[in-house]
């Protein structure tokens, strides 16, 4: 009786149910082998034995492993790096990235193209005409004033095609409202960079005019007002460069053999970024160089450190990092001390 008294004990201990041992005086006697019984052993009992896996139930029944594909509209950047949802295809390789887009130009495009460098010409003009007017037709005055205007857009389109160029490469991605495709592109170019020589004029510029069109024109015209032509005639030549800074940026991309020699020249006289100088952006972290209408702002930019201050302020405002930050974890460390300028190559 003392064996089976503290074997009763012991099932009391690993049993989570009350044990027979335990039952009062009055209850019925069990017998012994009821008294060992544990509600473990009666838990194990219901308990069946894995079946083994058959070649009609493959591991992945058992496993949900997401099998879809990111493409350009996933969050994230699209650089073309692991874990991106795009490859770097090998040699100069065509790769379009956006979802409907294609190589090949079509009759809208060529209109979208056509009717807004119209539309720049006639507002260009205009505003020349009306200078004119404005200096009792003083031929030299006028062409000094317009001449200096333009120069001076140019070099504005410059620097806006930079600052352009840094804000669609680092931030948003194909579900950002309005600049979605066009920072698809941006993102995507730096996967596939050669496709951008595949592309014919109006099919690789038609989207920058929707944001430098010719609304946008009218509408700065209308609040300059009829007494201040040279504002139209600075807008309307900085929208234009800033939808030729994509053409520009195709030929940095091109031999000089590939392409006519009157843009080597342009190239050579620092008119239209260099190949050498562009090539520059395409090194990883993608952290300068933006600058793709003529390059000259380049170097300020970079020695400034301009973009890394707003990529810093744009951090303090919402938590989002540059894309360059990702890439680059020292250059991320080295703005949030407040070291600004990129070192120098």
């Amino acid at each position: 009786m003392k064996l089976a008294y503290r074997s009763a004990i012991l099932a009391a201990m690993v049993s989570s149910r009350p044990c027979a041992g335990f039952t009062s005086p009055r209850s019925k006697t069990l017998p012994a082998s009821s008294i060992l019984r544990s509600t473990l052993v009666e838990e194990a009992e219901m308990i069946s034995p894995p079946q083994p896996l058959t070649e009609e139930q493959p591991l992945q029944s058992y496993v949900d492993v997401p099998q879809t594909q990111k493409t350009y509209l996933d969050d994230g950047f699209v650089f073309g790096l692991d874990g991106s949802g795009l490859e770097r295809p090998k040699g100069k390789v065509a790769s379009v990235v956006v979802e409907g887009d294609s190589l090949e130009t079509t009759p809208q495009q060529v209109g979208i193209v056509s009717a807004t460098f119209a539309g720049h010409a006639f507002f260009a003009a205009n505003a020349i005409h009306t200078l004119f007017a404005q200096t009792d037709g003083d031929v030299g005055q006028t062409a000094l004033i317009s001449i200096a205007t333009i120069v001076a857009s140019w070099v504005a389109a410059d620097f806006g095609s930079g600052v352009l160029h840094w804000s669609v490469d680092n931030y948003g991605n194909g579900r950002t409202p309005v600049m979605g495709n066009i920072i698809a592109a941006f993102q995507g170019h730096h996967s596939a960079p050669w496709t951008i020589t595949q592309r014919g004029f109006c099919n690789n510029v038609w989207k920058l005019c929707i944001p430098f069109g010719v609304p946008t024109i009218a509408a700065i015209s209308l609040l300059a007002g009829p007494d201040h032509p040279m504002t139209s005639l600075f807008f309307a030549t900085f929208c234009a460069a800033e939808i030729m800074s994509q053409e520009l940026h195709k030929w940095s991309h091109m031999t000089k053999a590939e392409v006519p020699g009157w843009v080597n020249v342009l190239q050579d006289l620092g008119i239209s970024i260099g190949r050498v100088p562009h090539a520059q952006h395409h090194l990883a972290p993608y952290d300068g160089n933006y600058c793709i209408v003529s390059g000259l702002c380049n170097d300020a930019l970079d020695k400034s450190g301009v973009f890394r201050w707003m990529e810093h302020r744009v951090y303090e405002m919402n938590g989002v990092e540059s894309n360059a930050w990702k890439l680059d974890p020292e250059l991320r460390a080295r703005t949030l001390r407040g070291e600004y300028r990129l070192p120098e190559v």
